[in-house]
């Protein structure tokens, strides 16, 4: 694995007596042309001092570390589908950290920098297996050269502590025979420093004629000044007011969280298989609910697949639930009747099982199958097969699907509530919370079209849903519990305590299933309401 730091950092540049940024030059001048007349404008706002930072903030002192020449071949496929999605992947000589760098954008102005050792031209694997949702089969090649002459200044505090690292970058940029040049200035943030410096900084250099950089990296400035372009991202939203608009707009933002937590989920990031699978259940759900706008024939392949995707990032997401779930179990009981080396069982227990699953999920998106999916995705985005019922107003088309998932979703309840108590109950209950997850997902997704009566509905759905989750979750941890207790016994421990706790998750259950029609009841009005448009 990579190593990994988080990377808060704001560009700034000098600004003319125009009000454009210094050193901007022609896109397109080729060879030495561009070199010459970008280099003069970037020598000049080279020259061109910094105001003093001491006190500025908690600024008390500043060192200047010296200069240091940087050179970086940047890599991305031949259509730049990387700079499209703010992306940069380099390979870089000279400095402190020479080496590979892959930057993923997590907010503006932060960014987790994954590092590799220098090794020859050939992308290490554990960076590009991060971009394979974005890459697909496409090569990584190299697109845009930086030369960057770096002045590093550090900035400290009263007890001579890092706050921050000033560097004043002159960059040539070369690609092919376009080239550009210009200066820019970086402050980056040391480790856990409150990001509000960052603000403190940006009003002293406004004072002093300094601009907060229009581009967000400097493969993006040098890509726009020599004439390259990314793929245009869609625009956020619904193109028009219109059922097919709305329902591509969220399907769209959906293909874009499911390819986002890609990297999360090789890095093993803290809820990601969790938020990716959420992302593959919204579009399944999405195909289904609104198949009067998206004709089911071609649509129905996919849901296929994304139930597939759904089920291997579910095994990992269902053990990390279990796991916590027995782990806080455990912490409720009193210390007297934890009986026998119980904590020690779960965590090998748990050890095996997590090995497993994570392993699938890994084998899953490593596969030529989970890369189908995505390009068959992408293939219904740029040409949907559009149902007559696309072209009407979004509203009316959108509301009666949200009210078909409802009735489906009253069905199974009532099913569920009048089913005999034990394991066809559990099942019934199981089917129910499907049902709930799929009307909130519809709720949700209207929202935009309908407004405040669909946000109601999908907040109330969710209360079903989540009732109904818990008591899976009881149901799947009672069958935990058992297999634990019998492998207790079968090496001669005790079982008492993981029966104690089957007996409690068993109460728990109960309890659920008590509060089922009092919680059901309140979502079934609020569905009535918006059935009568309120």
């Amino acid at each position: 694995m990579a190593d990994t730091k988080r990377e808060i950092e704001r560009k700034f540049e000098f600004t003319s007596a125009t009000g454009k940024a210094a050193g901007e030059a022609p896109g397109k001048t080729a060879g030495k042309a561009a070199g010459k007349s970008a280099g003069k404008a970037a020598g000049k706002a080279a020259k061109k001092r910094l105001p003093d930072l001491t006190g500025t903030a908690a600024i008390t002192a500043v060192r200047r570390r010296g200069t240091a020449t940087l050179d970086a071949v940047y890599y991305d496929t031949p259509d730049l589908r990387l700079a499209a999605d703010g992306l940069t992947l380099r390979r870089r000589t000279g400095g402190a950290d020479e080496g590979w760098h892959l930057k993923l954008p997590v907010a503006p102005g932060v960014r987790d920098e994954l590092t590799a050792p220098l090794g020859d031209d050939t992308v290490p694997r554990s960076l590009a297996s991060l971009l394979r949702s974005r890459t697909r089969e496409a090569e990584l090649v190299p697109q845009v050269r930086l030369v960057s002459r770096r002045k590093v200044t550090h900035l400290l505090d009263a007890e001579g502590a890092l706050l921050a690292e000033l560097s004043t970058d002159t960059v040539t940029a070369e690609r092919g025979r376009a080239g550009a040049a210009w200066t820019e200035v970086e402050v980056e943030l040391a480790d856990g420093v409150d990001p509000k410096l960052l603000d403190a900084v940006e009003k002293t250099f406004r004072k002093a004629g300094l601009k907060v950089s229009d581009a967000p990296s400097k493969l993006a400035r040098a890509l726009a000044e020599t004439g390259a372009t990314p793929p245009a991202r869609p625009a956020p939203g619904p193109a028009d007011d219109t059922a097919g608009g709305h329902v591509l707009a969220y399907l769209r933002e959906q293909r874009e969280a499911l390819i986002a937590h890609d990297p999360a989920v090789r890095r093993e990031l803290p809820d990601s298989v969790h938020q990716m699978r959420v992302a593959t259940r919204r579009l399944r759900s999405a195909l289904a609910t609104y198949r009067t706008v998206l004709d089911r024939t071609a649509t129905e392949p996919l849901r296929a697949e994304l139930r597939w995707l759904a089920a291997e990032l579910g095994a990992d997401r269902d053990q990390e639930v279990l796991r916590d779930r027995l782990r806080t179990r455990l912490d409720e009981v009193d210390v007297t009747l934890l009986l026998g080396p119980v904590r020690a069982r779960l965590r090998v227990w748990d050890t095996a099982r997590s090995a497993e699953t994570r392993l699938r999920v890994l084998a899953a998106l490593d596969s030529e199958r989970y890369l189908d999916l995505l390009d068959s995705l992408d293939a219904l985005l740029a040409a949907p097969p559009l149902r007559k019922a696309a072209s009407r107003p979004a509203a009316k088309v959108l509301a009666k699907a949200v009210r078909r998932d409802h009735d489906r979703l009253a069905r199974r309840v009532r099913r569920a509530l009048a089913a005999s108590a034990g394991h066809e109950r559990d099942l019934a209950l199981h089917e129910a919370r499907k049902a709930a997850k799929r009307a909130r997902y519809a709720a949700d997704a209207a929202a935009p079209a309908i407004g405040e009566p669909a946000e109601r509905l999908a907040k109330a759905t969710k209360k079903v849903q989540t009732l109904l989750g818990d008591h899976q979750d009881s149901v799947v941890a009672r069958d935990a519990l058992r297999a634990l207790a019998v492998q207790a016994a079968g090496a001669g421990e005790t079982s008492f305590t993981w029966g104690l706790l089957h007996g409690r998750e068993e109460a728990l259950a109960e309890r659920y299933e008590r509060e089922l029609p009092r919680v059901w009841a309140k979502t079934s009005r609020r569905g009535a309401a918006f059935a009568r448009g309120r």
